[in-house]
């Protein structure tokens, strides 16, 4: 479990494909720092588990994690070039502040940034989401996107808005790597998940009959 506030900007020092999978190695020595091998780290949003880590001078400098196939398919992982910067956060712990909202780490669909509106104070970005994040999106709502949790500023057709402000721009890759065509990972709120998948299931709560036993009492 993350929370979408960005603990480190890491680089992508490779992603080596093999026979429909891929190994990729990330350069991020704060996150690594106190991660044992088996631990979750988001990249851009979705949760990898560190296999390897990449040691220099006798100190962790980053870490090496596997994309299966499935994950090359479902995610904009895949897109990375040596280089890249990309999202990196830590599960989240228990003793902590929760400071964004519950992120899983697991993709619901890949977008696209449609424009950047660059404006005193806030950058606004213009993104379509796939069909199957739509649902989940409403104004003043959370959405996950590339690893980070931001506000819905709007909702318009097919895509969504969000405002960045300064802190965000310079805390994550945001600053000049969100442009137009880029695909960007995307997570949709886990609550709004639940509650539309017992909604659409059409069964009964528990407690409704509990409620009502209460009111008779």
């Amino acid at each position: 479990m993350f929370t979408g506030i960005v603990e480190e900007v890491g680089t992508v020092a490779a992603l080596e494909r093999h026979d429909g999978h891929a190994r990729l190695e990330v350069t991020g020595p704060l996150v690594v720092g106190d991660a044992a091998i088996g631990d979750s780290i988001a990249v851009d949003g979705c949760c990898l588990t560190v296999t390897t880590f990449v040691v220099r001078d006798g100190r962790r400098v980053g870490f090496v994690a596997d994309l299966m196939a499935e994950t090359l398919r479902a995610t904009a992982l895949g897109d990375l070039e040596g280089g890249t910067g990309v999202n990196l956060e830590r599960a989240m712990r228990a003793d902590t502040r929760f400071g964004g909202h519950l992120v899983q780490g697991h993709v619901d669909g890949v977008g696209e940034v449609l424009a950047r509106d660059e404006r005193p104070g806030t950058v606004f970005v213009d993104v379509r989401a796939p069909e199957a994040v739509r649902p989940y999106l409403v104004a003043k709502g959370s959405v996950t996107l590339a690893g980070v949790s931001l506000t819905v500023v709007s909702v318009d057709g097919d895509g969504f808005r969000v405002g960045l402000i300064p802190h965000t721009l310079e805390a994550t890759t945001f600053g000049a790597g969100l442009h137009p065509g880029r695909r960007v990972n995307l997570e949709a709120d886990v609550v709004a998940k639940y509650v539309q998948r017992l909604l659409t299931a059409g069964v009964d709560s528990p407690y409704t009959s509990l409620a009502s036993e209460v009111g008779h009492a």
